[in-house]
C-alpha cells in the first residue's frame, strides 16, 4: 500500500510540540509520508525558538496529492493567516485532501480559509471565545479535546494534538495500532475526543502532603471503590476530621467532590471507548445506578450518559457506518 501522505503546516512562531508530537505518532504507527510546507522552503523559527526546517514553499508545493492536511498552531498564528498566498496554499490542499486537521490555534488558518463555516470545531480554551468572535458562523466548542466534524477534525492546545493524531491513526489503521502507537510513545492514556479540556487531573490543585497524596492515589486508581472520608483517611493515615480538612485546605474541595469529579471523567472515558451498557459503567465507577449517573451527568455536564457517548463515539468505526457517520455532523 502506498504511504498515506501528510502534510504539516507552519509558520514562524508556531508551537513545536504542535509539529512533533503528531510527527512521531505517524512515524510510529508507519505507513505515512510526512512532509513539511512552510510559505518559504528553508529554517522556521518556532515561538520557543527551535527552527525546523521547511522541505518545501507554497510556491514549489502541490497541493494536490495530500492525504490529511494538518495546520499546527502557535502565537504566530495571527501573521500567518493574513498572509494571502498561505491561506490559499491551505485553501487549495484541503480541497482535494481527504482529511483536514488542525492542532490548537492552527483553527484559525482553516478559518481563514474558508473551511469552517457551519461545522462543530474546537481550540484552546484560552481562544474559543476569540473564534468564537472573529467567525460566528463557526460552532465553537472549547470543552473537547478534539472534534470530529466529517473530514475536518481540529483539537485543543499542545499534547491535544497527539491525542488527535492517534484518533486519525485509529481511524485508518484501527485501534490495536493506535494503542501499539500510545505503548511506544510511553503515553499514559490515549485520550478520547469527549476528554473535557477541564480535566480534574489538569485543573484541580496538586496535593502538597504525602497523606492527601496517598488518598488522591488511591481514589484515581480505583475511582469506583468505596471511597468515603473513612477509607480515604486510612490511606492517608490521618484521622477523618483531618484528612477533610487537610484535603480541602490543599485541593481546594472536600474529598466527596473530587471522587465525583475523576467518577464522572472514568465513565466519561468508558462511554466513547467501548459499547459497555450505562447501567454496567454507573455500577463500576461507583454510581450504584443508572440514574443515579444520569442525574450526575445532567447536574455536571448538562447532557445524559447516553447522549454523551453518542455525541464522543471513539474514532473506531462501528461495522456499516459510512466514513463520516461518527462524530461529524457536516459531511
Amino acid at each position: 500500500m502506498t504511504d498515506r501522505r501528510i502534510v504539516f503546516v507552519v509558520f514562524d512562531g508556531f508551537q513545536p510540540l504542535d509539529l512533533t508530537g503528531p510527527h512521531e505518532v505517524f512515524h510510529s504507527a508507519g505507513g505515512y509520508a510526512c512532509d513539511i510546507v512552510a510559505s518559504r522552503a528553508g529554517p522556521v523559527r518556532s515561538v520557543s525558538g527551535l527552527l525546523v526546517h521547511a522541505a518545501h514553499g507554497v510556491g514549489d508545493f502541490a497541493p494536490a496529492g495530500t492525504d490529511t492536511l494538518v495546520v499546527v498552531g502557535g502565537q504566530g498564528v495571527d501573521r500567518a493567516r493574513q498572509e494571502p498566498g498561505l491561506v490559499a496554499w491551505v485553501a487549495a490542499a484541503a480541497a482535494g485532501a481527504r482529511r483536514v486537521a488542525s492542532v490548537c490555534s492552527g483553527v484559525f488558518l482553516l478559518a481563514a480559509a474558508g473551511l469552517l463555516d457551519g461545522r462543530r470545531v474546537t481550540t484552546h480554551w484560552a481562544r474559543a471565545e476569540q473564534l468564537a468572535r472573529e467567525h460566528p458562523k463557526v460552532r465553537v466548542d472549547c470543552d473537547p479535546i478534539f472534534v470530529r466534524d466529517g473530514r475536518v477534525w481540529t483539537s485543543a492546545g499542545v499534547t491535544a494534538g497527539m491525542d488527535l493524531a492517534l484518533a486519525l491513526v485509529e481511524d485508518d489503521l484501527g485501534r490495536d495500532t493506535a494503542h501499539a502507537v500510545a505503548r511506544q510513545l510511553v503515553l499514559f492514556l490515549r485520550r478520547p475526543g469527549g476528554q473535557s479540556q477541564f480535566s480534574v487531573a489538569l485543573w484541580s490543585r496538586q496535593p502538597a502532603t504525602d497523606p492527601v497524596r496517598a488518598a488522591v492515589t488511591a481514589i484515581h486508581a480505583e475511582p469506583g471503590a468505596r471511597h468515603d472520608v473513612a477509607g480515604l483517611a486510612a490511606h492517608a493515615g490521618l484521622s477523618p476530621r483531618h484528612l477533610q480538612r487537610r484535603f480541602t485546605a490543599e485541593l481546594g474541595m472536600p474529598p466527596a467532590a473530587y471522587v465525583e469529579r475523576v467518577r464522572v471523567e472514568a465513565a466519561q472515558r468508558a462511554l466513547t471507548e467501548g459499547d459497555e451498557p450505562v447501567e454496567a459503567i454507573a455500577r463500576r465507577y461507583g454510581f450504584t445506578t443508572a440514574e443515579t449517573l444520569r442525574r450526575t451527568f445532567h447536574r455536571r455536564l448538562g447532557v445524559a450518559p447516553s447522549d454523551y457517548r453518542a455525541r464522543f463515539r471513539s474514532t473506531a468505526r462501528p461495522a456499516g457506518a459510512g466514513h463520516d457517520a461518527l462524530e461529524g455532523e457536516t459531511a
